[in-house]
């Protein structure tokens, strides 16, 4: 018996499942989406897995998907076409962004927990606004409970927000004070049995206004709580970060290596977002964004140096994701082709 299987028997019994299904899996997606799908995206399961020698980089079971990427597809098509399409490319989880999505028909919180896990997909998490000036707002601050309520029916073990921590602008304090609020969260999530968690994009790697020798990423790290308060790194959004803000305010170098946030805290970042980017030194972000595999961003690095630590090899999680894909399934079915690819000398 694997140690995968002796630490995650849920892990186990998708992979397994998996491999039972096999080409049939493909088969059935393939009818459920007829045309939406060309032949020149439809490719074989086996060929999601790549080719090559030495070890995949890419964890057994850990590659998943934030459904934002597919969200033109959801609302015409609806989950369950999407899910099969998911199935036959590989992947093993999704991320949610909202628990509908405009999706075509109604669907419960039961229905899409149950059709996930039926085409072998682990809802993995979700993200929810953080904070609104309505009341009655579905996010954490104004509806905590709620949130969490539907993120336990749906099984997730993380939840989170894609929101920055400005709610009180962009002081050393005002971050201290979100800092509490998401500690609060994530302590709820807990006694849930959940990890709360926030996805970066590159504003917050920029400096205190109040304090322009501080950066602010830096003060969310030292002001959560560890053991409550966990992250989602999205890489691509991190790299933008170290193209703005290597240097402060007055010129002054700031370098840093979004890679070595986590190396250094690997345990406080469960959940990644795998997007792609070519460099481009006249955007303003640095990166024009392409699909995973087309870009400048060193996966193969990335990945690898962080499931080689010792002991955390399916620790974490790694969510495909373009925020405006050419098309979407396309995007989806590349993304895995090419992590699935990769491979680490021995």
């Amino acid at each position: 018996m694997s140690r995968f299987s002796q630490t995650d028997p849920e892990l186990t019994h998708r992979l397994s499942r998996r491999g039972m299904l096999g080409v049939a899996a493909g088969a059935t997606a393939a009818a459920l989406v007829g045309a939406a799908t060309t032949p020149a995206t439809a490719a074989p399961a086996a060929a999601s897995h790549g080719g090559g020698r030495g070890r995949p980089v890419l964890p057994p079971g850990r590659l998943g998907i934030q459904l934002y990427s597919l969200r033109d597809k959801v609302s015409t098509l609806g989950f369950a076409p999407v899910f099969a399409e998911l199935e036959k490319y590989g992947y093993d989880e999704v991320e949610f962004a909202g628990y509908t999505q405009g999706s075509a028909g109604p669907i419960t919180l039961a229905q899409l927990k149950r059709l996930a896990r039926n085409h072998g997909l682990n809802p993995i998490g979700s993200h929810v606004g953080y904070y609104s000036d309505d009341p009655n707002a579905y996010t954490f601050a104004q509806n905590l409970t709620k949130v969490l309520d539907d993120a336990q029916a749906l099984g997730l073990k993380h939840i989170g927000t894609a929101s920055g921590p400005f709610r009180y602008g962009s002081t050393v304090d005002a971050w201290k004070r979100a800092a509490e609020e998401f500690n609060t969260y994530g302590a709820a999530a807990r006694a849930r049995g959940m990890k709360f968690y926030q996805h970066n994009h590159s504003e917050e790697f920029s400096f205190a206004t109040d304090n322009p020798k501080v950066r602010l990423y830096d003060v969310l790290l030292a002001e959560t709580d560890p053991d409550l308060v966990f992250l989602e790194m999205d890489i691509y959004w991190a790299y933008s970060g170290q193209f703005r803000f290597s240097k402060r305010p007055d010129g002054s170098p700031a370098p840093f290596e979004p890679l070595n946030y986590v190396l250094k805290q690997p345990h406080r970042y469960p959940l990644f977002h795998v997007k792609d980017g070519v460099s481009d030194p006249s955007d303003t972000y640095g990166y024009r964004m392409v699909d995973v595999g087309d870009g400048d961003i060193d996966y193969k690095k990335f990945i690898s140096a962080v499931t080689r630590l010792r002991g955390r090899h399916t620790d974490h999680h790694w969510q495909a994701e373009h925020d405006n894909p050419a098309e979407s399934f396309t995007f989806a079915r590349r993304s895995s082709e090419h992590l699935h690819s990769l491979r680490d000398k021995c």
